[in-house]
């Protein structure tokens, strides 16, 4: 498969309000705070779904209400199409759950 080109994260972060840039590095980053820990790891059940159905997994830590989720397309060192679909989705997820 080839590789997916680069869109960058500076302007998948102006696509994508909720999420920023990570600073030295072509990846973007989104801290999500939830009632407690079931939710939070409900949601990422949610998107652990999603993103094995796309082949797109997401790095990232849970540590009681907050999910902390990096997205950047290893294959391609950088942010593609691929990420933005995947947050997203994600943004959808998160936005049923009133995140």
């Amino acid at each position: 498969m080839p590789r997916p080109p680069v869109i960058g994260a500076a302007e998948a972060a102006r696509r994508l309000p909720a999420w920023s840039a990570v600073e030295n590095r072509d990846a973007i980053r989104r801290t999500l705070r939830f009632k407690g820990f079931a939710e939070a790891f409900g949601f990422m059940a949610e998107i652990a779904i999603l993103a094995e159905k796309a082949d797109h997994h997401p790095e990232w830590s849970n540590v009681y209400n907050r999910v902390d989720i990096l997205l950047a397309t290893h294959e391609s060192d950088g942010v593609t199409q691929r990420d933005l679909d995947l947050a997203q989705a994600i943004d959808a997820a998160a936005a049923k759950r009133g995140v």
